[in-house]
């Protein structure tokens, strides 16, 4: 019997079980919320962590779902062989009870406020044509079916959709006799897409009047399950329902009873989203791939939810299948690639010398601390440092390390998690550097390098090292990422990075299109010790030689081969060089 197929990239609980995927069973989460009986929850984790699976499959679970004709579906097959399932007769007797309105705000991700507020009344629309069997019902009033009937039409009159989500939990309780779950997925996609977009205020407003007719207001709602990255604050549109007052330490102002905000520093519901080590353990048995353990921790591990230990899901099921399905071996960057990563992209860009010099520890595998700051908004971002990190710990670009409270405020020691978000920010730091060399003059180093002149070509290097963030952790992959852009502009020259000649490769090549002029050879290296400078360049000089990374580029003629070992500490660097 072969193995099960990973469901990469499928959010839809059903579709998993249909389709015999292999499933991580998170079905406890339903135990646990059944248990907590909290009025409204909101649960904010990192991009990919299995969010909107996690809602659809408690869904599945509470829905009295009906066709078209208001036939009920049977669903309880969904949980066979489930924990929860196991968890007792309780927890059972809610399954397929309640009426469930689903909503996800993912697709409000537009370049305008029209189109992302059309996209949010078309989910709602859908979800209207999902119920449409309430208008075979003897207790809804002409008036509302007319109602009804237009906001599933997808009427042009925005305010309509107001209250919507309330109105049509209205018009479920009645049908069913049972108060209505609701379920709001990625409730912050709309509010930072349009922070960047530029019309943040305009869809705060429509959010927050669609947010508290159906969870402040609401007497047909019998619980509610928001997911997000941010917990928000001051102007969201959840305010209203005292989403924003979260303090530490348990201090929850609030306007609303029973209200559960469950961040990543909550223990409650922390195994929920990602992957425990058991869970991993079991999937790397299960694909007889235990001699992965390693890489998939090395790459994939490092995040902490509450007091439980995680691995990003959607990474590991993407290195798993990589492996399974395209024998792709090696480990990749799967979350980094999910989206543009943007914020990283401006803390490099807009960072300070205090952001440069935290960035710098955080590289160098060493921690920062910042107070906590759970109530950030889109617009608070860059109004502080702190702010910065803040959102970077909350949507999953740094990691809790500790943390400890003074009496007035708690603090959290952040790191970077694990070596695929530390790809993120050295592909971003790479990519920055490139663009600032662009902008320097290196016509005097260019003519140093060509003329054999070590001293001024580290001087030049020297000085632009200085200017640029640096990280220290002992590699040598930035340091060839940097002398790559200091090199990109000279004229008349092929750059060749790692090119195969002789017996290895040599790290940098300069081929000059008219053989009359000399070509260049460097080699690069990293010392440990700023003491061992100069004996790790002659290190790298006898490598060459050794190598016989000189060889291709005589066969081809060229009149003359400058050589260069250059060591590289921190921002200092030694550089020499052979002409022989």
């Amino acid at each position: 019997m072969g193995k099960r197929n990973l469901p990469v990239g499928i959010e839809f609980y059903k579709k998993i079980i249909d389709e015999d995927y292999y499933y991580v069973d998170k079905t406890l989460m339903i135990k646990e919320l059944i248990d907590r009986q909290s009025y409204v929850s909101l649960f904010t984790r990192p991009r990919r962590f299995g969010k909107t699976l996690a809602l659809d499959m408690i869904k599945t679970f509470f829905e009295q779902e009906l066709d078209d004709r208001g036939n009920k579906i049977d669903n309880s097959h969904y949980f066979d062989g489930m924990k929860i399932v196991l968890a007792g007769e309780r927890y059972m007797q809610n399954m397929g009870r309640y009426p469930v309105v689903f909503l996800s705000l993912k697709s409000a991700k537009q370049p305008d406020m029209a189109t992302a507020v059309w996209m949010i009344k078309k989910q709602i629309a859908n979800e209207y044509i999902r119920h449409r069997y309430v208008l075979g019902s003897d207790a809804m009033l002409e008036s509302e079916k007319e109602l009804f009937q237009k906001i599933m039409a997808l009427s042009d009159d925005d305010k309509l959709y107001a209250d919507a989500i309330a109105f049509l939990s209205k018009c479920l309780a009645k049908y069913h006799g049972q108060k209505t779950i609701i379920l709001i997925d990625e409730y912050d996609v709309p509010l930072e897409n349009a922070y960047f977009a530029g019309f943040y205020k305009e869809m705060s407003d429509f959010l927050r009047s669609l947010m508290e007719s159906s969870l402040k207001t609401n007497v047909d709602l019998k619980f509610a399950v928001i997911t997000g990255c941010i917990v928000s604050a001051n102007a969201e549109p959840l305010e209203e329902v005292a989403l924003l007052h979260r303090k530490i330490v348990g201090s929850i102002f609030t306007g609303l009873n029973n209200l559960n905000v469950i961040s990543i520093i909550s223990d409650s519901f922390a195994e929920y989203f990602g992957f425990t080590q058991l869970e991993v353990s079991g999937l790397l048995e299960y694909y007889d791939l235990g001699d992965k353990t390693e890489e998939v921790r090395k790459w994939y591990d490092g995040y902490c939810f509450g007091k439980a230990e995680v691995y990003n899901p959607w990474s590991v099921t993407g290195f798993l299948n990589g492996i399974i399905a395209d024998k792709v071996v090696y480990p990749r960057p799967y979350w980094a690639n999910t989206s543009s990563n943007s914020i990283i992209k401006e803390l490099i860009e807009k960072a300070n010398d205090s952001v440069k010099a935290e960035l710098e520890d955080l590289m160098s595998q060493k921690t920062i601390t910042k107070p906590l700051r759970e109530e950030i908004t889109y617009e608070d971002i860059h109004s502080s440092s702190d702010n910065l990190w803040n959102f970077l710990l909350f949507t999953g670009y740094l990691k809790v390390a500790g943390s400890y409270f003074d009496g007035m405020q708690a603090y959290v020691t952040m790191t970077i998690p694990n070596t695929e978000i530390r790809y993120i920010y050295e592909n971003h730091i790479m990519e920055w550097l490139k663009q600032r060399m662009k902008a320097v003059d290196f016509s005097d180093m260019y003519d140093a390098l060509l003329k054999g002149d070590a001293e001024g070509v580290e001087g030049a290097v020297k000085g632009c090292l200085k200017r640029c963030i640096s990280f220290y952790d002992e590699k040598e992959t930035f340091y060839h990422g940097f002398m790559i852009g200091v090199l990109a502009n000279l004229g008349e020259y092929r750059l060749l990075s790692n090119r195969e000649t002789g017996d290895g490769r040599a790290d940098l090549i300069l081929k000059p299109l008219d053989e009359q002029k000399p070509a260049v050879v460097l080699e690069l290296k990293y010392a440990s010790d700023g003491r061992k400078l100069e004996e790790e360049c002659d290190n790298a000089l006898r490598q060459i030689e050794e190598k016989h990374y000189t060889d291709e580029l005589a066969e081809d003629g060229c009149s003359g081969i400058i050589k260069y070992g250059i060591c590289f500490y921190k921002k200092s660097c030694k550089v020499k060089c052979d002409r022989s």
